[in-house]
C-alpha cells in the first residue's frame, strides 16, 4: 500500500512539474526569441542629418511600433566603435531595436571616420554634437521629449557620446548653437573616457599635444548627465581603470555614475555577436538605469 501511495505521489509531482514547465515555456521561449530577433534588426528609416565636405551623414532610426502621439517619448543616439577609423552604425542595431520595443526612439548615428572620410577624432566629436543637436531640434517631428535624449556608444563611439556631455568646444558654428548638444543621460560601453596617456596609451600618438582637449574625464562639469558604464576588467585596449577614475571624478562632483565591471571580459564583450549572455545582461542593466530615470516603465 505504501509503495502504491509513493508511486502515486511521484506521478502527481511529475504531472505538476510538467504543468509548470508547460505554463512557463511560452514566456521562456518568447524571451529567447526576442533576443534572437534582435540579431537581424533593421532601422525603420534612414535620414540625412548633416552635410560635410567629405559627404552626407545619416541617422538610422528605430521607432516604437505603438505609441500615443500625445505622449512625448525619450530617445537615444548611439555611436559605433572602431577607433575613430572604421565601424558601422549596425553595431548598435540590436540595442536600438530593443529600446524601440520598450517605447523609445532609438537612433544609430553615422559620423566621419578616417577610413572613409580621411578625418580625425576632432571631426568625430563635432559630428556627435551635431547628431544630438539635430535630434533635439527635430524632436517634434519624431514625438520626442527634448529633455530626455541620451547619448550612447561603444569604445571610440563611447568616447564620442561622452564628449557630447562634457566638452564645451567643437560645436559646428554653422548650426544653431542655441539648441544644446548636451544629452540628458549617457549609456557607455567600454568607452575611451580619458584620451591622455593616463587612460589610453594611444592618446598622445593619435592626438598629439591636443589629447587632453578631447578627453571627457578632464572636462566633467556640472552639466554632465547621469551615466551608466559597462566595462570588462580584462580590457587591454581601453584599460578598466580609466572608467574607474571617470566614475570617481563624477561622484566627487556630486554626479551620478553607475559603473558595472565584468570580470575578465575583453574589449567589445557587450556586443551581441560576441556573447549573447553578456549582451542580455548589459541591456537588462541599461533598462534598469533608464527605469530609474523614469524614461522606461517596469
Amino acid at each position: 500500500m505504501l509503495q502504491i501511495c509513493h508511486s502515486s505521489l511521484k506521478l502527481r509531482l511529475a504531472l505538476l512539474m510538467a504543468g509548470m514547465l508547460l505554463s512557463l515555456s511560452p514566456a521562456l521561449f518568447a524571451a529567447e526569441t526576442s533576443i534572437e530577433e534582435l540579431k537581424d534588426a533593421k532601422p525603420d528609416r534612414i535620414i540625412e542629418f548633416k552635410q560635410t565636405e567629405q559627404g552626407e551623414l545619416k541617422l538610422h532610426v528605430f521607432e516604437p511600433t505603438a505609441s500615443s502621439k500625445n505622449v512625448k517619448r525619450p530617445a537615444v543616439v548611439f555611436f559605433f566603435g572602431g577607433g575613430w577609423v572604421g565601424g558601422s552604425p549596425s553595431q548598435f542595431y540590436p540595442h536600438c531595436r530593443h529600446l524601440a520595443n520598450q517605447g523609445m526612439v532609438a537612433i544609430s548615428a553615422e559620423y566621419r571616420i578616417q577610413s572613409k572620410h580621411k578625418t580625425t577624432p576632432f571631426e568625430c566629436v563635432e559630428d556627435g554634437k551635431s547628431a544630438i543637436r539635430w535630434v533635439r531640434q527635430h524632436a517634434e517631428q519624431f514625438n520626442i521629449d527634448p529633455d530626455r535624449i541620451a547619448a550612447g556608444g561603444g569604445s571610440a563611439g563611447g568616447h564620442v557620446a561622452a564628449t557630447t556631455a562634457t566638452l564645451t568646444k567643437f560645436d559646428n558654428p554653422q548650426e544653431d548653437n542655441a539648441i544644446s548638444s548636451v544629452p540628458n543621460a549617457l549609456l557607455l560601453f567600454n568607452p575611451v573616457a580619458d584620451t591622455t596617456d593616463k587612460g589610453w596609451a594611444g592618446g598622445p600618438k593619435k592626438l598629439g599635444d591636443r589629447a587632453e582637449e578631447l578627453s571627457p574625464l578632464q572636462h566633467i562639469n556640472a552639466n554632465t548627465p547621469p551615466t551608466i558604464i559597462f566595462h570588462g576588467t580584462g580590457d587591454t585596449t581601453v584599460r578598466y581603470e580609466n572608467v574607474e577614475r571617470f566614475q570617481n571624478t563624477m561622484e566627487a562632483a556630486g554626479l551620478r555614475c553607475e559603473l558595472h565591471g565584468y570580470e575578465g571580459r575583453p574589449h567589445g564583450f557587450f556586443n551581441y555577436s560576441r556573447n549573447k549572455d553578456d549582451f542580455a545582461d548589459t541591456i537588462h542593466k541599461m533598462d534598469d538605469f533608464l527605469i530609474s530615470l523614469d524614461w522606461l516603465k517596469k
